[in-house]
């Protein structure tokens, strides 16, 4: 099986002239997390938690805002930021729709409640709404099997979902006012 390969080597950053980390992030990080630990890198998940709370996603210009301020490589932050799934490399919606994929929401057929979303919205998982308010994927575990199948919006657990719960449930999130 061959390697896919992207031409990352030459790819073009989208820029905005103002840096998307601030000089009150900078403070904090400088203040607050680099006396804890013994290198900078240590710091890097605060950094890129702070920089995601603040955007929703974590832009490649402020990957590299990250690298030079910790004094890392920015390979080391992009490694970071690609592994750990809770964190968001293009823009998402307002609201996260994670249904379960679990075993025992497999077992208990999340698929049906996947595909409910899917037909709500009008996009496939992985997708984000044209209004840019959902976004849908699926999660590997949400911890939640006791209420299989188990969906997340946002921060709110939904246990024993059914298809035909997922209007409701969505009216709810866009009601929230996030």
């Amino acid at each position: 099986m061959a390697w896919i390969t992207k031409n990352s080597g030459t790819m073009q950053i989208e820029r905005r002239s103002e840096p998307y980390l601030t000089s009150a992030m900078r403070d904090e990080l400088t203040n607050v997390y680099l006396p804890r630990y013994e290198t900078t890198l240590a710091a890097l998940l605060p950094a890129l938690r702070m920089v995601q709370h603040e955007y929703a996603w974590i832009p490649f210009q402020a990957m590299e805002e990250i690298a030079s301020f910790l004094k890392v490589a920015p390979s080391q932050v992009l490694d970071c930021a690609s592994f750990y799934e809770e964190f968001w490399l293009k823009p998402r919606g307002r609201h996260i729709i994670a249904v379960c994929r679990s075993i025992a929401c497999e077992i208990c057929d999340h698929e049906k409640v996947t595909n409910a979303v899917r037909e709500h919205l009008g996009i496939e998982v992985g997708e984000t709404t044209d209004d840019d308010m959902f976004t849908l994927i699926e999660i590997e575990c949400i911890g939640a099997c006791g209420g299989a199948p188990s969906m997340l919006v946002d921060e709110t657990l939904y246990e024993n979902v059914t298809a035909d719960q997922i209007p409701q449930i969505v009216a709810k999130a866009k009601q929230s006012g996030h």
